[in-house]
């Protein structure tokens, strides 16, 4: 059990039968009254996000998530595939388990899959992936506006705004937070 003054981002708590991830915390001390701690929650059982009042001293229970690496190995309609490379125990989740990270999986990517006593909660992506451009608009000449950019498809398809100079079939690197354009591989 720990203190809810003790919170902090990324740490993983147990709250009403549910396991959660810290998103964002503040100590609030009002004028009247006592003080609390307002948090934001990701629920890594549906994915939910949300907030939640604890008056200060309230205890909570820390969630022990075992995470173990894993190489994506393929995806066969809305299964994919992953395979512990020590072990080779493989594992298959299904897309609606992975929701929006299916957009960044590609053959070989490595990634953490998450545990908490035994039940499989989802996967943990690399903080940029390398993906190559399969489609997008060749640069207008002429066309050099400050940070102009265009739409391109990525080999898993996924839809991202590129600078003009990135042509079809280079490889760019993306954020897996957000969905954005890094840079060039």
């Amino acid at each position: 059990m720990i203190n809810v003054n003790d919170i902090k981002n990324g740490m993983t708590i147990l709250f009403e039968d549910n396991i959660y991830t810290v998103l964002e915390f503040s100590h609030v001390k009002p004028g009247k009254g006592a003080a609390f701690v307002q948090v934001k929650l990701k629920n890594l059982r549906t994915g939910a996000i949300v907030e939640k009042r604890f008056n200060s001293g309230v205890k909570v229970e820390k969630a022990i998530i075992e995470k173990t690496g894993m190489q994506f190995l393929y995806a066969n309609g809305d299964s994919y595939h992953f395979m512990n490379m020590e072990t080779y125990e493989q594992i298959e989740l299904t897309k609606e388990q992975l929701g929006n990270d299916t957009a960044y999986l590609k053959e070989g990517l490595d990634v953490l899959v998450s545990f908490y006593q035994g039940e499989l909660l989802g996967i943990i992506l690399p903080e940029k992936v390398e993906l190559k451009v399969i489609q997008t608009e060749p640069a207008v000449k002429g066309n050099t506006t400050n940070n102009a950019t265009k739409d391109a498809i990525l080999e898993t398809g996924l839809n991202v705004r590129v600078p003009l100079f990135i042509e079809q079939d280079e490889v760019i690197v993306v954020y897996t937070k957000d969905g954005s354009y890094a840079s060039r591989a």
